[in-house]
Parts: C-alpha cells; sequence; structure tokens
C-alpha cells in the first residue's frame, strides 16, 4: 500500500493529499532551518545535562515531604544551564502554565505593588490571578495594582508607553511572549530584550518576568539569555517534550526564584520539599527530546500557514515570517470555520478520535470555547490540538504535533473537513 493509498484510507481525499504535497515541497529549505535549529538547542540541552552529570540516580522518585531529592535539585540545575539562568524550580506540583505565572506573580509581589503588563491583555486565565475579572484570591484582593500597555498597531512595544506608565509603585514588567486568543504577533526574544533593556534603564529595580508558554527552543535563545529576570512555562508544553505528564518551569534570578519556591510550597520550607514521586525519568528525557519535538511541532505551524494562506484565510504569522513560537492562528470570520477545523484535528488524534468537540464554557474564560485534543497527557498543546475561542473575528489556534508526520497528517484532516462542509474551496 503506498502512502496516498494510506492517507485516503484515513480519511484524506485524493485531491487534499496532492494540495498537501504541493505545499510541502515548496517548504523544503524553510524545514531544513528549522532542523538546524533544533540541532543547536539538542547540544545546548545536551550540554547541560553532561555538565550536571545527570546520571540513573537522579530517575529515582521519592515520597513524603522529598528532602534530599537529588533528582529534583539536579534537573533544577539542568533547567538553570539550558537556559543560563541562575536558578530554577522545576516541579510536578506546579500544575499548569498559568499556575506557575501565578506563584511567580504572588511570590515577587507585595500589598502597594504594580504590575505592568507591556504587550497588551494577558492571556485569558491571568485575567482572574491578576483580578481583572474578580475572582477569589486574586492579586487583586492583596492590594496589588495592574495596568497596561497595548502594543502599537504594527504589534511593536509601545516605549513611550512604558515610559509614560512606569511609576514609583512599579515592581514587576509582565511580558507575553505568544499571542495567546490575539491575532497579534509572536514576539521574538531579541524584541523582548531591547524591551526590557528600556524598562531596566528606566528603572534597574523592575522584575522583569516573560510568558515562555509555547516559545521554547523555537529560537536559539530564550528570553533569559536576553535580559529576563523570570521566564515562565508549562511542562505539558514544549519543554517537556510530550513525556512529561504534569508540571511547570520558573527559571531566573536566585532571588525571585527562591521567592517562588517559598509561594508553591511553604515559607521556611521553599525549595527543600516537594516529592517527586517517579516522574523524574519522564522529566529528564522530555527536556532531552524536547528540541526535536519542538521542530515537528514548528513545522507542522509553518505547513498550516502555507495551507491556508494560499486559500485565501488571514493566517498569523503568514507563510513567510520568522517563527518565535508554535502556534499557528487561523482566522476563518465564522464559528462553523472554527468546529471545523477543531473536528478534524480531533478525527486526527491518537486517542479519543472519535470524540467530537464542541464549544463549552470553559473555566477561566469569558466565552465558550472549543477545544480538540487527543492527547496522551490531557491538555498537552505540544500534543497535536487545537483551539479557540467562539467569538470574532473566529480564529483557531493550532499547535502541537510530537512528529512532523502527525503534525502533517492532522492539518489534512482539517482541511478534509473544511472542504467538505464547503468552508475551504481548493484551488483547481
Amino acid at each position: 500500500m503506498n502512502l496516498e493509498t494510506i492517507y485516503e484510507s484515513m480519511g484524506i481525499s485524493s485531491a487534499v493529499y496532492a494540495y498537501g504535497k504541493k505545499t510541502e515541497e515548496a517548504l523544503k529549505e524553510r524545514f531544513r532551518a528549522i532542523d538546524e535549529n533544533a540541532e543547536y538547542n539538542q547540544l545546548k540541552v545536551l550540554h547541560a545535562m553532561q555538565k550536571c552529570r545527570v546520571s540513573d540516580i537522579h530517575f529515582a522518585g521519592t515520597s513524603g515531604y522529598g528532602y534530599n531529592d537529588l533528582g529534583r535539585d539536579t534537573l533544577e540545575a539542568v533547567y538553570a544551564e539550558t537556559f543560563h539562568a541562575e536558578a530554577a524550580l522545576v516541579r510536578p506540583q506546579i500544575t499548569c502554565g498559568t499556575h506557575a505565572l501565578a506563584v511567580a506573580l504572588a511570590a515577587n509581589l507585595r500589598p502597594g505593588d504594580e504590575l505592568l503588563a507591556v504587550s497588551g491583555k494577558p492571556y485569558d486565565t491571568l485575567e482572574e490571578v491578576i483580578g481583572i475579572r474578580p475572582s477569589n484570591g486574586s492579586l487583586a484582593e492583596y492590594g496589588v495594582t495592574y495596568r497596561q500597555v497595548n502594543l502599537l498597531p504594527d504589534d511593536r512595544f509601545d516605549l513611550e508607553g512604558i515610559r509614560a506608565a512606569m511609576n514609583g509603585h512599579t515592581k514587576m514588567v509582565h511580558i507575553q511572549r505568544s499571542k495567546g486568543y490575539q491575532t497579534r504577533r509572536t514576539l521574538s526574544v531579541s524584541e523582548i530584550g531591547k524591551a526590557i533593556d528600556f524598562v531596566k534603564s528606566l528603572n534597574p529595580d523592575v522584575i522583569c518576568m516573560v510568558d515562555n508558554c509555547y516559545g521554547e527552543f523555537v529560537e536559539r535563545i530564550e528570553p533569559t539569555d536576553a535580559g529576563a529576570d523570570l521566564c515562565v512555562g508549562s511542562l505539558i508544553k514544549n519543554p517537556g517534550g510530550g513525556l512529561a505528564p504534569t508540571g511547570g518551569y520558573i527559571v531566573g534570578k536566585n532571588t525571585y526564584v527562591e521567592n517562588c519556591a517559598y509561594r508553591l510550597t511553604s515559607p521556611g520550607l521553599g525549595k527543600e520539599v516537594g516529592a517527586t514521586m517517579g516522574l523524574m525519568q519522564s522529566f529528564y528525557q522530555g527536556l532531552f527530546l524536547a528540541p526535536t519535538v519542538t521542530a515537528g511541532a514548528l513545522k507542522g505551524a509553518v505547513f498550516a500557514a502555507n495551507i491556508y494562506e494560499k486559500l485565501g484565510f488571514d493566517v498569523l504569522p503568514d507563510g513567510q515570517e520568522s517563527r518565535h513560537d508554535i502556534i499557528q492562528a487561523i482566522t476563518f470570520g465564522t464559528p462553523e470555520g472554527v468546529i471545523e477545523f477543531c473536528k478534524g484535528i480531533q478525527a486526527a488524534a491518537p486517542v479519543d478520535s472519535f470524540v467530537e468537540p464542541k464549544p463549552w464554557a470553559m473555566p477561566g474564560y469569558d466565552s465558550d470555547v472549543i477545544m480538540a485534543a487527543g492527547a496522551f497527557v490531557q491538555g498537552s498543546s505540544i500534543e497535536l490540538s487545537a483551539d479557540g475561542p467562539i467569538k470574532p473575528p473566529y480564529a483557531v489556534y493550532f499547535q502541537g504535533g510530537l512528529t512532523w508526520d502527525h503534525a502533517r497528517f492532522g492539518i489534512l484532516m482539517s482541511l478534509q473537513k473544511l472542504t467538505e462542509a464547503g468552508i475551504a474551496k481548493l484551488p483547481a
């Protein structure tokens, strides 16, 4: 059985398959550059593991208090070395990216301090953490104030707006690398670094924190290489390599990371406690595989951009732009477009492929959201997944794919569903 035949047996028409092959052929040089970045980042991770003398003894789990957990402590040293940071906090007790961000914010802000977001409105789930939308236990309830400076119309940092907004109460600046549920550019590490330099020129004591979710290993440098005091992310995204079953990380300056540890566990305990319960091997191995897995997801994002751009849909980034995260936004303009795309991604999954995703009122969001993810790890967005809020401009956000081959199949299946529904039309 040849490739086209097996694709057809799995629901992909010959027309969709041919369109995909033609698109892929034009991307060979782009994919080669992605592979070179992956090789660089693979060597960077390998060097960190070798420098920290990782051994199989570090894969042993601990229980109870987790005192003297060599695997946990060494993994944090590996993360610090990989990100060229002073310290790291990498724990299964950090439940998700939002939790990691909430820990970092609450640990380093006090009543009377101000949080200033300089890349515009943060991701939806942070709104309740901050108190933009009232919620129990928000920063606002503890007397932390919030303001934001939106990006300029061309998605560059508004430096004069930042200058005007900063004041004696500004304790922390928040920068979100990825777009979240917005149709804006993802910010490059270089751009982020220039913004951090500007903030530090105004007040060197302001803590600069970067939400790095979806961006790890896409470039050869990370925000900590560009001056970030704190860099935060989730292990069920890029750095977990698809193997980490839970967890999050915080890397950066030692003082601020220590504050995070005291917030995560307890004052007086900090990093000394926290059992790892047999998860260490998956954390180490996931990080080792992360550059290659991220490269596969990145190829999928570039492929999706080119597939849908040529069919007349607005895509962000476009098919030729440089990439700074693994997310691909595609605007359909109708709820049906978002829903059919997600049906295709779900139908391409190895898990729950028979399930039809539907919009629902997810906690932490202000509208119904549809999510497609037949993943081995619940909610893992380094695995093939897509989601989006059911509100204008009706854009879907695609990411992941543990392998490029799976990402390719998922995108073709999404196109199959859209063509069958009459929403997308293949060129003659």
